[in-house]
């Protein structure tokens, strides 16, 4: 006698299952990823919910009615891209909705947190624009969701679940981001004006530009015109506007900026790399005054970032990171030194003046504030696995 009993009984349960799975295996398939989809939905809703509590405790700890639904009222707050079917004069159009989205964000602050001083309100625009990014990818993501509920579309539910990875990855970064930006905190991307504000030591500086402040200072024998956005608070400044107007004052012989960049997977966090060319993201509009300008001018261009993953750039700053400061250093003063052409040379620290002041001394007080920020995030990550093992072991 076999083992399983009959056998043609095993063989009806077999192409009765065979049956039930040519049918009705594709719609399991289905309602097993759009429950994952669903999760996920309700986790980037939750993220996105942490970011608005986060922008409202710095302004106050006991919010009334009126706060939150404006804040929750600002969360849908959107730009238009201009339009582009004539390409002329188009980054001029970019430039304008820009201004008035960055006008729009502060007026916003302003309105919230009269109170707060100014370095602390540039911070509070910045964890704003955090918080908006959030809402934003809930909402896209919750759509999509509804969507694949009303058509059953098997298709794009596994086009959006491959997408799902990266998309949390990145919505918990920008969570951590807000956090950091709210408070003042330098993230991943302030090491341009960290570089800068180590180079400027405890030269004066003066604002010669929108949140762009400027420093003269020798360094290996050459005149250096040293840039950063203004700090401690969250800043990007008018940078292309500003060495716009430096290069027409008077010779340059060099344009250096030093900018986080993104890294390969597999590449170490903080590693260097230098290059020619603007290092300078964001939307384009800096990047295009100082090609122009230098490309009628024919002014070289040198580069250098600092490598960091997507996520690692709008995070607090990491140890490899600011630990990179003085290889960069190292790197510009050799740079310098080896310039030939005559004039002045420009060096721009890029990026988000967030927790970085203006000087050498300023920095000791953000070193502190990144090592504190590095137990502190170790700590959440350590509580986070553990909750969670718990959680699965039940």
């Amino acid at each position: 006698m076999s083992l399983f009993g009959d056998s043609s009984l095993w063989n009806a349960v077999w192409v009765v299952l065979l049956v039930v799975m040519a049918f009705f295996g594709t719609r399991l398939m289905f309602y097993q990823i759009f429950w994952k989809l669903a999760q996920t939905a309700n986790m980037l809703e939750g993220l996105a919910i942490g970011g608005k509590r986060i922008v409202i405790r710095r302004i106050t700890k006991n919010p009334t009615k009126q706060l939150n639904d404006a804040v929750n009222n600002f969360l849908e707050v959107f730009a238009i891209e201009p339009i582009s079917l004539d390409p002329f004069g188009i980054v001029k159009k970019i430039e304008h909705i820009y201004n008035l989205s960055e006008r729009k964000f502060k007026y916003f602050v302003k309105d919230i947190a009269p109170k707060l001083d100014s370095e602390s309100q540039a911070n509070l625009v910045m964890g704003v624009s955090g918080a908006v990014s959030l809402n934003q990818i809930s909402k896209i993501v919750r759509h999509y969701v509804e969507t694949i509920r009303k058509t059953k579309n098997l298709q794009l539910a596994m086009v959006l679940q491959m997408q799902l990875p990266m998309i949390e990855r990145i919505s918990r970064a920008l969570l951590k981001g807000t956090e950091a930006l709210t408070n003042g905190w330098p993230l991943g991307d302030s090491i341009g004006p960290m570089v800068a504000a180590n180079l400027i030591g405890d030269s004066n500086t003066k604002e010669i530009e929108e949140d762009v402040l400027l420093a003269r200072k020798k360094i290996k024998g050459k005149n250096v015109l040293i840039m950063k956005a203004k700090g401690p608070g969250g800043r990007l400044g008018k940078l292309g506007k500003a060495v716009e107007k430096l290069v027409k004052r008077g010779k340059i012989a060099k344009i250096i900026t030093v900018d986080a960049a993104a890294k390969l997977e597999g590449e170490r966090t903080g590693s260097i790399a230098e290059g020619v060319g603007v290092a300078i993201g964001g939307i384009g509009v800096d990047r295009n005054y100082i090609e122009n300008i230098t490309t009628a001018k024919e002014i070289p261009l040198d580069a250098i970032a600092i490598k960091m993953s997507q996520e690692e750039a709008i995070m607090p700053m990491k140890l490899e990171v600011l630990n990179s400061i003085f290889k960069v250093t190292k790197l510009l003063e050799d740079n310098i030194s080896k310039t030939r052409e005559r004039g002045s040379i420009i060096l721009v620290g890029v990026g988000n003046s967030s927790g970085i002041g203006n000087n050498k001394k300023a920095l000791e007080e953000a070193e502190k504030q990144i090592r504190k920020n590095v137990r502190t995030m170790r700590e959440r990550e350590l509580q986070e696995k553990k909750e969670f093992r718990i959680f699965t072991e039940q």
